[in-house]
């Protein structure tokens, strides 16, 4: 009796240390794409400004459809390029968040 007490009490440790591994994880994992995102919407901004500071001295209608069409095609790439990284920092996420639970679902399976 004894004996299961203290491999109950173990896999309960081990699986609170797994726990603890996997929400470290998950903290690093959204603090990097809070952080990739602070940093997207502030270039945004500065490159917005800087396109409607262009558009506001702009000479004629042909110079400002111009300059407004630049920075279409810039925001846009620049979306596509940030979803991208995005994509990556949250698919990181869920491989960091699971990988704790990795080998003990393998020693699990190896037992069974």
């Amino acid at each position: 009796m004894l004996a299961n007490f203290e491999e109950l009490q173990k896999l309960g440790k081990n699986n609170m240390d797994l726990a603890m591994k996997s929400f470290g994880a998950m903290s690093k994992g959204w603090q990097a794409i809070a952080a990739e995102m602070a940093e997207y919407s502030k270039k945004n901004f500065e490159r917005g400004t800087a396109a409607m500071e262009t558009l506001m001295v702009a000479k004629s209608l042909e110079k400002a459809l111009e300059v407004q069409g630049d920075y279409v095609k810039s925001s846009y790439e620049g979306f596509v390029v940030e979803a991208t990284k995005i994509g990556e920092l949250c698919t990181d996420l869920a491989k960091e968040t699971c990988r704790p639970f990795e080998n003990a679902v393998g020693k699990t399976a190896a037992k069974i």
